[in-house]
């Protein structure tokens, strides 16, 4: 059973959700009947808010467009002592809270994310399904294994992950940075398999699949530059090194069996790019202790915060 002394904020961002989000304020007040439920509205042009406000939610607004920004407002403005963060299109199954919760107490975690089990085919786009497969593996090849469902919108937070995160992303690809901000500290999570179900008559996805996952591939590019800049300039750098040794090595073989060197451009190309490489493995060995202290920052900042307490 979730402890009833621990103050549960549920997390619903919305952008032109009529048609679902009444349903998914009264789903989340049936599963966690002593949790404060908020909608936060994304500049909607339809009756989201009214019909937000009736189903008996706590309405506020962010201006700036992209989920991004709106989980930045709610992450800042909400007080409690777990989250649960949902997308207001009525896809995931709001009973599955309370285990995701009891998850995360019992098992002392920072996050539990839902992972996705499609309950018909028009829940799970084939393009999204396999563009999700295809991040997925990309994201455990560069930070490590820990995820099946990086893009999962249903995930619990302790107040520990919310208040030391720092959100960088603008819109979907929120979900990524929150995932690999998980491996960057290496904080305890866990998935739990939840249902998810296709959207009620009346409401439209806003995910373009080539568009956004284009976005939250070159989001995952610039973590890894970010959080690991060692590995990603060390990687250009003999790159350019093995180009350069390609453009030298005939250059070389002339000079040696006739003493001339005809072909000078393409020798002064190789020494700029053999240049350039050693220029961007320095450049990775400076940004990497940066890097390093910026993890510190953040941890610290994570250890700043109380954890859960069930007692």
């Amino acid at each position: 059973m979730t402890a009833p002394a621990l103050r549960i904020a549920v997390l619903v961002p919305c952008f032109n959700e009529e048609a679902a989000v009444a349903t998914v304020v009264s789903d989340f007040r049936k599963a966690l009947p002593t949790a404060e439920i908020f909608v936060y509205d994304n500049n909607s042009k339809d009756r989201t808010v009214e019909v937000a406000r009736a189903a008996g939610a706590k309405v506020r607004s962010e201006r700036r467009q992209g989920k991004g920004h709106v989980v930045r407002r709610m992450f800042a403005d909400v007080d409690a002592d777990i989250y649960v963060l949902v997308d207001g299109d009525a896809t995931y199954d709001a009973p599955s809270a309370p285990r995701m919760i009891d998850r995360l107490i019992n098992e002392h975690l920072d996050m539990v994310v839902g992972f996705r089990i499609d309950q018909s085919v028009a829940a799970y786009r084939p393009g999204h399904r396999t563009g999700n497969w295809m991040l997925t593996t990309f994201l455990s090849a560069v930070f490590g294994e820990a995820f099946k469902d990086i893009l999962s919108g249903y995930r619990v937070f302790s107040r520990r992950f919310v208040k030391s995160f720092p959100v960088l992303s603008d819109g979907f690809e929120i979900e990524t940075e929150l995932s690999v901000h998980a491996l960057e500290l290496a904080l305890p999570v866990t998935e739990v398999e939840t249902p998810y179900y296709a959207r009620p008559e009346g409401s439209f996805s806003k995910l373009n699949t080539w568009r956004d996952g284009f976005k939250i591939l070159g989001t995952i590019l610039k973590l890894y530059r970010s959080e690991k800049p060692l590995r990603f300039f060390t990687v250009i750098g003999m790159f350019l090194m093995l180009v350069s040794l390609g453009l030298a090595i005939p250059v070389i073989v002339t000079y040696v069996e006739q003493g001339l060197v005809p072909r000078l451009p393409t020798a002064v190309l190789s020494m700029g790019l053999m240049i350039v490489a050693v220029l961007s493995v320095s450049s990775g060995l400076v940004l990497d202790t940066v890097t390093r202290g910026r993890r510190e920052m953040k941890l610290l900042a994570y250890l700043s915060q109380p954890a859960v307490k069930t007692d």
